[in-house]
This record gives C-alpha cells, sequence and structure tokens, in this order.
C-alpha cells in the first residue's frame, strides 16, 4: 500500500474514532432507556445540556473531572424529569422528549450569555480543565516499526480517557443487557411489563433505572464534546448528533455490538467529509461544501426510511403502563 494512501486512511479511521464517540454513548443511553420501553427522542438536549454543564463549570473550577460530574448530574436530572413525565404521570413520550430538547436548548443558551456575556459561548478552556489525549505503554518502542507503529499510535493510542471509556462502554453494555438479572428484567419490562409486574417485579422501578443510565450516559456523552473533542461550549453545539445517534439505535435494531458500527460509520462520513473539502474528484470536480456536511444527515434519513419497517422495536415502547388492579 502507497504511504501517503495508508497514511490518510489511517488519520481518517483515527478521526472516526474521535467523531463516533459521543454518538456511541448517546446511542447506548438510548439503548437502555428504550429497552425498558421508554422512547427517548431528548437525547440531543440531555446532550447538550451536560455540555453546556461540563465547559461552563469546568471554566470556573479548572477541573475537566468536576465539569464531568456535574453534566452527568444535570444530563440525569433531565431524564428523571422525563421519567417523571413519562412513568409516573404516563404522558405522551415524544411530547415530553421534544419539551426537554427545547427547555436545553433555550437554557444553554440564556444561562450562557447571562453567566458570560459571549453570545451564549464559553471561554476558551485552559488544558487542565480539558480532558486531553494520553499516550498508551509502548507508543514510542513501537514507533519504528513499519506500519504497526503509525496503527498503534494513531488508533489505539492517542485518545483521551472518553474515548476509552465510550468504547468499553458497548461489551459492558452488552453483558449487562444479555447477561445479567437487570438486563433480564430490562428486556421483559420493554417487551412484557404485564408479567413482570405479576412476577412481584416494580416495573416502574427497572425504567426509572433505565432512564437514570440514560441520563448518566448523556451527560459523558455532552461533556466529551465541550472538554474533550472541543475546548469550550457554543450554541446548539450538538448539532443534530443526538438524533443521529437514535437513528444508529435504530438502524443497530437495538443491540449494542450493531449499534457500534452503524455509529462508527456515521463517525466515518462525518471524518470523511472534512477531509473532502476542497478534493477535486475525476469526472466530478469539486464538491460543494454544503453536499458534504449535510452527508450524515442525508444517511440518516436514508436509512431511517429504508430500515425503521425492518427493525423491531421492544414491543412495549412508547406504551405507558398502567398496572393491573
Amino acid at each position: 500500500m502507497d504511504a501517503s494512501w495508508f497514511d490518510t486512511l489511517l488519520l481518517a479511521l483515527d478521526a472516526t474514532f474521535r467523531v463516533s464517540t459521543p454518538l456511541i454513548l448517546a446511542a447506548l443511553a438510548g439503548l437502555f432507556s428504550e429497552r425498558s420501553g421508554i422512547v427517548d427522542i431528548s437525547l440531543e438536549g440531555k446532550m447538550l445540556a451536560g455540555a453546556f454543564a461540563a465547559a461552563a463549570v469546568a471554566s470556573f473550577a479548572g477541573s475537566a473531572w468536576i465539569g464531568l460530574l456535574v453534566a452527568i448530574i444535570v444530563s440525569t436530572l433531565l431524564a428523571l424529569l422525563h421519567g417523571f413525565a413519562c412513568i409516573t404521570h404516563r404522558g405522551n413520550q415524544v411530547v415530553s422528549g421534544v419539551a426537554i430538547n427545547m427547555l436545553a436548548a433555550g437554557l444553554t443558551i440564556l444561562l450562557g450569555v447571562y453567566w458570560f456575556n459571549q453570545g451564549g459561548q464559553t471561554p476558551q478552556l485552559p488544558n487542565e480543565a480539558r480532558f486531553l489525549s494520553i499516550d498508551l505503554p509502548g507508543t514510542e518502542m513501537l514507533a519504528g516499526v513499519p506500519y504497526l507503529g503509525k496503527i498503534y499510535q494513531e488508533l489505539i493510542s492517542g485518545h483521551n480517557v472518553l474515548v476509552y471509556f465510550a468504547f468499553f462502554m458497548v461489551p459492558f453494555t452488552a453483558w449487562v443487557i444479555y447477561k445479567t438479572r437487570f438486563g433480564l428484567r430490562l428486556r421483559a419490562v420493554g417487551e412484557n411489563p404485564n408479567a413482570v409486574d405479576t412476577a412481584g417485579i416494580s416495573v416502574s422501578k427497572m425504567r426509572y433505572l433505565a432512564v437514570f443510565c440514560c441520563g448518566v450516559l448523556c451527560g459523558i456523552a455532552g461533556a466529551y464534546i465541550s472538554t474533550a473533542q472541543n475546548g469550550f461550549f457554543v450554541r446548539d453545539m450538538t448539532a443534530g448528533q443526538g438524533f443521529i445517534a437514535l437513528a444508529a439505535l435504530i438502524f443497530g435494531k437495538w443491540r449494542p455490538l450493531s449499534v457500534l458500527f452503524a455509529c462508527l460509520l456515521f463517525g466515518f462520513l462525518d471524518a470523511l467529509a472534512v477531509r473532502l473539502q476542497g478534493v477535486e474528484l475525476p469526472g466530478v470536480g469539486e464538491v460543494p461544501v454544503q453536499f458534504i456536511e449535510a452527508l450524515p444527515y442525508l444517511l440518516t434519513v436514508i436509512l431511517l426510511a429504508g430500515f425503521i419497517g425492518k427493525a423491531v422495536a421492544p414491543k412495549a415502547s412508547g406504551i405507558p403502563y398502567v398496572k393491573e388492579r
């Protein structure tokens, strides 16, 4: 393989891992919620709120870890608000999700303007208030090995801790969903809540635990966007990633490993879009920047149109549970 093409491919895959990280976390968050029967289209809002909370607190406290903690708390509170509306009061789950998205979009701008007076943007974070890339052991030792050294240095090493956490969460989620008592009950609640209730297990408790897990992962995804991928918060910076994660969840048929590959596909398109800007393709010429930037969103629409009918959601998804007396 030509060295220049190898380097280009390696850099594209490296960017794919970084771009896919918030999608993976958000999609796994949605998986916990929807496996329990709670439809959650507020992934976007919780990520946005988490991103703002992480950047705002990190700029004051000077610590990315404190920012991450507050992002998790804020996102979890919004998730529990969604649960309160949909589980306790059996409200419409789609309407509740839309309301949370609107609430997060408005509050982040309002608080950003009030606290920082920069049009809703937070100040640039110093390095100590960000999650920076780390070099794994053996990077220098393998640096001189052809191909393998670059693969280890670019793809395996050189990411921040939240990237590794996101990829670790995929097998961990699969283990929780398919190999633990909690996962068995979670799947049962999403498929047949009446049977779960008859067995003496609280449907409401299981669904609240599911939306709690969803809130934690969305908070981490939001914190990654503002304190790792970028070094600040800007209004609406999630840019539809919550909805793309939801599309990846549907495309992956609510299975962790399939969801991972769907997120990597979206991430690769996003990374490819950046590298195609200004490039002239044979017989086509320079591809318009607007078309390149729209590629991930076009793929979202195409996949949803082509696969949403084939992907079977949990049977009790979106249906409020009314306990039989």
